[in-house]
């Protein structure tokens, strides 16, 4: 824990400083203790710890981080509506013209008609309101059910439950009213059987018998507050007090997981116990089967059909997903029963009901079959030929031969024309003959154009100068006056490295000799040589 001084530290102090601080977070030192006797959790981080400079803190605290700004005297109360807190006797000086209250002026009063030149009495002058002032805090001035009284909304509740019982009172009546006028109209023609005045009495009795004893579907229980159930107080989850508990089935701590806050244990806690004694496989059992696994394919269902384009989403519009679900069942099933009757027709049924022809049932017949040694058949029925299930000996725009039939330069064409193209029209001999001179005239063409063609002109190879120009055959280069220039070169360059070297009047000369040229090429840097930053 670093101190609150920021005096100088010695190197020597810093040491030791670091040393307390590991030994009281290792727990060999006692802690640091703050202005209030509270010791200091060491682990705490510096940066949390440490005190603002503008506090002052003379000794370690951890006052800064606790709340030291004192709240307002905010409250939770509300007013109370419609209070009344004095019944004057007479009229008063400063009161309401209108009501004769003080504790509101005239502009503002509502309550009763102004009474111009009526005597003032008691019965007159309207009580004063309770007039009360709150201080609210940031969130009750922003508490839209500040002051709402939860027992106002059992009125609600009344009066939706008197309208549903007068609405269900008329419907009784009407329903009443019909079968009797029903029951009027049959005696009246006498064309009633007995049993069906029986039945209609039957009918009238059961219209007649309180609702309460029928099915009551539409009952809407109170809410109640489980431990374990929803809403209306049903409790989920349970089991019966006899059986043995799911997490007591198996007491192997790496068996199946139980949970006790959802009660649920997913796999099974005895996987190696006989199948037909259990009498629990898992919450997961019932998650695989019945309208569990229904709903999981209608979810698949949905999310498939969404991503291929299709407007359905199962929690926007869930009846019209098992709608379409439905309906894509159904459409599946056609689809497999119309495949089905297509390889039935094509390939035939070797499960129906028809009766087998005798060859076949009894496995002989009268037509005489011979082999040979090898198995093959030598008379009594020609071998056929397997068939393919593409199409075969379908021949298009006239030719003879399907297309393959022919192979050259490794090209597929037809036999019968030798073309190449695969959906070219038939042209027969006449096609192969021409292909036959348009091979031979392109090879005659072909040894012509070789035996015209004529040798390159060599040309005489131009010597060049080093520097890139022509040289006359005449050009001989003095070695000395090569060499002088080669000198003058070197001073030059050193004269460009070197400003202060560089003289005030400098004569130039234009003319520019062979051993010149030749020096600056020998002593100029060539960018690509891989060797010029060897050279001297």
């Amino acid at each position: 824990m670093a101190t609150a001084s920021a005096s100088f530290k010695s190197r020597e102090d810093h040491r030791k400083q670091l040393e307390l601080e590991e030994a009281r977070k290792a727990g060999l030192a006692p802690a640091e203790v703050d202005e209030d006797g509270k010791e200091i959790n060491p682990h705490i981080p510096q940066y949390m710890s440490s005190a603002p400079w503008y506090l002052n803190a003379e000794r370690p605290s951890l006052k800064h981080q606790r709340k030291w700004k004192s709240d307002p005297n905010y409250t939770k109360a509300w007013y109370d509506r419609g209070a009344k807190i004095y019944q004057a006797d007479k009229y008063r000086k400063g009161a309401c013209e209108n009501c004769g209250a003080v504790t509101h002026d005239k502009k503002s009063c509502m309550e009763r008609p102004r009474r111009v030149g009526a005597k003032w009495t008691n019965m007159h002058i309207a009580p004063d309101e309770k007039v009360e002032t709150f201080e609210l805090d940031y969130d009750g001035k922003r508490d839209r059910w500040n002051g709402y009284d939860p027992s106002t909304y059992a009125r609600v509740i009344e009066q939706y439950e008197a309208r549903e019982e007068a609405r269900r009172k008329y419907l009784k009546e009407q329903q009443l009213k019909k079968l009797e006028e029903k029951n009027n109209k049959q005696n009246g023609e006498d064309a009633v059987s007995d049993e069906d005045e029986e039945d209609d009495g039957l009918k009238v009795d059961e219209a007649k018998v309180d609702e309460s004893k029928q099915m009551d579907f539409a009952k809407v229980e109170k809410r109640v507050r489980t431990t374990g159930g929803g809403s209306t107080g049903t409790v989920r989850n349970l089991r019966i007090r006899e059986d043995t508990a799911k997490y007591l089935l198996n007491l192997d701590v790496n068996s199946a997981l139980y949970d006790p806050k959802t009660r649920s244990m997913r796999e099974d806690p005895l996987p190696d116990a006989d199948p037909n004694e259990k009498f629990y496989g898992g919450d997961n059992q019932n998650r695989i089967s019945g309208q569990a696994l229904d709903f999981k394919q209608l979810n698949v269902h949905a999310w498939e059909a969404f991503d291929k384009g299709q407007d359905i989403h199962l929690q926007a519009a869930p009846s019209q997903a098992e709608l379409l679900f439905k309906n894509y069942k159904v459409i599946k099933e056609n689809l497999k029963s119309k495949l089905k009757d297509t390889i039935m027709e094509k390939y035939g049924n070797a499960a129906s009901e028809e009766a087998l022809p005798r060859e076949l049932l009894l496995g002989q017949s009268e037509r005489e079959i011979e082999y040979d040694r090898a198995g093959r058949i030598i008379k009594g029925q020609e071998t056929s030929l397997p068939r393919s299930k593409y199409e075969e000996d379908v021949y298009i725009n006239n030719h003879t031969s399907v297309w393959g039939s022919w192979w050259k330069d490794h090209q597929w064409g037809y036999k019968c024309c030798k073309q190449t193209i695969r959906n070219s029209y038939c042209t027969g001999s006449a096609g192969i003959e021409a292909a036959e001179a348009s091979a031979e005239l392109m090879k005659a063409n072909m040894a012509r154009k070789e035996a015209a063609e004529e040798k390159p002109v060599q040309h005489e190879e131009q010597r060049l100068a080093t520097w890139g120009t022509d040289v006359p055959d005449d050009l001989v280069l003095d070695k000395k006056l090569l060499a002088e220039a080669l000198k003058k070169e070197d001073e030059r360059r050193k004269e460009e490295k070197d400003e202060r070297k560089r003289k005030y009047n400098v004569k130039w000369n234009d003319e520019v000799t062979p051993e010149d040229m030749e020096a600056y090429r020998m002593k100029k840097i060539h960018h690509d040589d891989p060797m010029k930053d060897f050279l001297g």
